[in-house]
């Protein structure tokens, strides 16, 4: 349990704090609409659009987090030469994001589109993507934006969407560079990727994903543990934390293992909530915390992103009032 004093410290330490956002940059776009009528052409809906909005996605949603958390976040990624690019690096500048290490390429900005009904039931989603692996030039400039900063960084986020940045020869280049620097590394895997993570700090799989990366189906608690331990084994890393959606996420290190239940008051929307559960995790850490504190923030911190609809971040403010309402809770 963190009292709020420390919570208030902790919060306050964010804000002298660079993370390096290394991953797949992409844009969310939601078309609100009506849906009255079915179409005449093919049994589907009608959606009758009152509204289209954009919001940071994938990378650039960890990107976003940090930034809202009071963090400086400097991405590293890569956009197309198109008007999702531009979209992309616009809303960075409107939050104050510097974004001289995202490459322009030739490849198309990763644009997913979610449509959605007067009652934010979502209909239906559009990807405009490419997933080959970059080209060994692009790698090039990745690696050197990424290289260049490195020594700025307090901390680092790999964010794989399997969207082609993430990629071997990449990997193989940067993430020694930054285990010598002694940098924490924190990753978000995807689990084709996985002989590309090492080294790193914390590997942060979901459910599903860690049943993959071990073989295992985890249906109890002892097959948790177990399948904990293996990833660390298997990974080589300090930390595992495997995210559960309603049952919470589970910490684990070299010493056992901790399990935190959701914090969620209510659940509209999970878009994104791994991308908070990362930032909040890489922050908190690079400001002080303990892992087990970080991973208790980023428990708080996703248990609030769940509550809003679409692609969402979460300030200090909510963070705080969070842990002082609860307190008071339990006080009462």
């Amino acid at each position: 349990m963190l009292t709020i004093e420390r919570v208030e410290q902790l919060l306050a330490a964010f804000t002298s704090k660079t993370i390096i956002v290394l991953g797949d940059i992409m844009l969310d776009e939601f078309v609100q609409g009506r849906v009255r009528r079915i179409s005449p052409e093919a049994p589907v809906p009608i959606v009758e659009i009152t509204s289209e909005t954009y919001r940071l996605g994938g990378a650039a949603n960890v990107v976003a987090n940090i930034r809202s958390l009071g963090g400086r976040p400097i991405p590293i990624g890569v956009l197309g030469n198109d008007r999702a690019a531009d979209r992309i690096l616009e809303l960075m500048k409107q939050s104050g994001v510097e974004t001289s290490g995202l490459i322009r390429d030739a490849r198309p900005t990763t644009v997913k589109t979610r449509i959605l009904s007067h009652n934010n039931y979502q209909i239906a989603r559009t990807d405009r993507e490419s997933r080959e692996p970059l080209s060994s030039g692009a790698n090039k400039l990745v690696s050197d934006a990424f290289i260049s900063r490195l020594n700025s960084a307090d901390a680092v986020i790999v964010s794989d969407y399997d969207k082609g940045v993430v990629n071997r020869e990449l990997m193989a280049d940067v993430l020694p560079k930054a285990h010598a620097a002694k940098i924490p590394v924190f990753l978000d895997p995807k689990v084709h990727h996985a002989d590309y993570y090492r080294p790193v700090t914390m590997l942060k799989p979901n459910h599903g994903e860690a049943e993959l990366l071990t073989g295992m189906q985890i249906t109890n608690p002892g097959l948790l543990s177990e399948a904990g331990q293996r990833l660390l084994q298997k990974f080589g890393c300090q930390y595992v934390l495997i995210t559960r959606g309603e049952d919470g996420m589970s910490l684990f290190d070299g010493s056992g293992s901790q399990h935190l239940k959701t914090v969620a008051r209510e659940v509209f929307d999970v878009t994104g909530a791994g991308d908070t559960v990362i930032a909040t995790l890489a922050l908190a850490y690079a400001g002080g915390a303990t892992m087990t504190e970080s991973a208790i923030l980023a428990n708080h911190a996703a248990g609030l992103t769940v509550g809003k609809i679409g692609t969402a971040t979460v300030s200090p403010s909510e963070l705080r009032a969070d842990f002082d309402g609860r307190n008071a809770h339990s006080a009462g």
